[in-house]
């Protein structure tokens, strides 16, 4: 499935919900779900700086796809690398360069979030490009 059609679904599912609290149970529910990060890629060097709380992420590239995995200790946060993991995750590094985030404004989610919540979740975005930009030359 392309980026674009996983962001507009996201969106129309969060659409589904009236209010935040709604939406963050939701999210929680979604990190339940998420691809944990490997007990091995648990280390420091693969902590996303700016978190709130700890955050890991770590990819690897597959058949010149990138697959992405993730854990928090805060389920607030894991939900927010669910709904980041999946779009970007089972991409190519240039379809991942080139897309826009505007579906994490459109769902209105960084404006819901606390500042150091906020700065994560920019972190983690950058972070992800960063492994693309890395693969995009393998």
């Amino acid at each position: 499935m392309k980026i674009n059609e996983i962001q507009a679904e996201i969106v129309d599912e969060f659409s589904l919900f009236e209010d935040w609290m709604e939406k963050y149970e939701y999210m929680i529910e979604l990190g339940k779900s998420i691809q944990l990060i490997d007990t091995k890629n648990k280390i420091d060097a693969n902590l996303i700086k700016g978190c709130q709380s700890k955050l890991w992420l770590f990819a690897e590239l597959k058949n010149g796809r990138i697959f992405y995995s993730a854990d928090s200790e805060a389920i607030i946060t894991k939900g927010i690398a669910a709904i980041l993991l999946r779009v970007f995750s089972n991409q190519t590094p240039s379809d991942i360069l080139n897309s826009e985030f505007k579906y994490i404004d459109e769902i209105g989610l960084k404006e819901h979030l606390s500042p150091t919540r906020a700065n994560g979740l920019v972190s983690m975005i950058k972070q992800m490009k960063y492994y693309a930009i890395a693969y995009s030359n393998k």
